[in-house]
């Protein structure tokens, strides 16, 4: 039944020819009847040629709708001039009515509707029932007429809910697209989001590695101790370095798990001491002090402060020059955190800051200005008076909307 229930939906017009021919079938059977009741074939070639045309309007109504209805209204018109009074086959105008409503133009639904609510007071006119009184005469065409007008409602709902339907279709297309869109845009965030991680994760520790390496190798002969020391430093910190790109690299694994199933949590504030204790390991002396009642802050801004610090005293390292030291203050104020990374070294061009970042591959200032952009903060850097390079921000508890 499915499989025939398809075929019928594929072949609309293979359906509408049977019924027009069915309809032709009765139509011959009351044109055949009327004439022996009548007793003469006056106009029997003319009903059937007229039932013949109506009939081939319903094989084709869902082709051309608007033609069809003109069609029937010659046919119509015919049969008042040529008096062939109304057989089976006029059904044909109430399935004409019903098809240009539902699927013609509007022009056509009109007319349709003007010619099915004009067509059974014309017949009353043009073919009176005998021993009528006016008022039956008024009943029968109201009678006559209330098909028209059903038909015509039917298909003009019909219609109605195409368009309602089609444009929940378009909707959901259109919705469809919005949430590609945002995905695409979901994703980029997330990919820079990640560069942005890989940056600082590298930039840091690899410098520390370089600048313990460069140490172990000036004292090794001398001071062997020393040498063990600073080895073990570029060992836990390179451990460290993988851990954490372990951790971001296992974001862009959908479905998988890291070797071992474990992940580094997000840098915080309260890991600020371990960075630094790493940064005095390294042979950088940096001041640490925190302002101010610690408190729990959001994860974003917690992660934000831990890179700020981290990207400043990774560049102080590289562009501060031999005995720079550095200074980090943290002051926990009732809507924010502020910050303040100093150093009193020779620093880098401030240009370069601002043109490719401290590292001239298109980060630095502008990486930091995009963290503390996104929880709504605002940063200030620059050379200090005297020599070296400050770097101030003030990232909010909410941000701004």
């Amino acid at each position: 039944m499915q499989r025939l229930y398809d075929f019928l939906r594929r072949h609309p017009t293979w359906v509408d020819s049977f019924w027009a021919v069915v309809l032709f079938g009765l139509a011959g059977a009351s044109v055949e009847s009327t004439s022996r009741l009548q007793g003469h074939h006056g106009g029997y070639a003319e009903a059937l040629a007229l039932s013949a045309v109506l009939c081939l309007v319903v094989a084709l109504r869902r082709r051309t709708a608007e033609r069809m209805l003109l069609l029937t209204t010659a046919v119509g018109l015919a049969q008042l001039v040529l008096d062939v009074e109304p057989t089976a086959a006029d059904f044909a105008m109430l399935v004409i009515v019903y098809t240009v409503a539902a699927n013609g133009a509007r022009w056509a639904s009109r007319f349709a509707l003007s010619l099915g609510l004009c067509a059974a007071a014309v017949g009353e006119i043009r073919w009176p029932e005998p021993h009528t009184s006016a008022l039956g005469h008024v009943a029968l065409v109201v009678f006559l007429t209330v098909p028209f007008a059903l038909a015509w409602v039917l298909g003009d709902s019909l219609r109605t809910r195409r368009a309602y339907f089609a444009q929940l279709e378009e909707r959901a297309a259109r919705l469809e697209k919005e949430r590609e869109a945002q995905a695409k845009v979901a994703v980029a965030a997330e990919r820079a989001r990640i560069a942005r991680e890989l940056h600082d994760v590298v930039a840091h520790n690899v410098s520390v590695m370089v600048v313990q390496a460069d140490g172990a190798a000036y004292v090794l002969d001398a001071a062997p101790d020393q040498a063990k020391n600073a080895l073990e430093t570029i060992s836990s910190t390179g451990r460290q370095a993988l851990a954490e790109m372990r951790r971001l690299l296992g974001v862009l694994r959908t479905g998988e798990h890291v070797e071992g199933g474990e992940y580094v949590p997000q840098p915080d504030v309260e890991q600020i001491d371990e960075l630094i204790e790493q940064c005095r390991s390294s042979g950088l002396p940096v001041d640490f002090k925190v302002e101010g009642t610690p408190r729990p802050l959001p994860s974003g801004v917690e992660l934000t402060a831990y890179r700020i610090v981290q990207e400043a005293l990774t560049n102080t390292r590289k562009h501060g020059g031999p005995n720079t030291g550095a200074s980090v203050r943290l002051v926990y104020f009732d809507d924010g955190l502020g910050l303040l990374i100093e150093d009193d070294g020779k620093g880098a061009p401030h240009e370069l800051y601002e043109e490719g970042g401290f590292d001239g591959q298109g980060h630095g200032l502008i990486g930091m200005r995009e963290r503390v952009g996104m929880v709504g903060g605002t940063l200030d850097a620059g050379p200090r008076p005297g020599g070296g390079f400050r770097i101030s921000a003030l990232l909010p508890l909410k941000p701004a909307h």
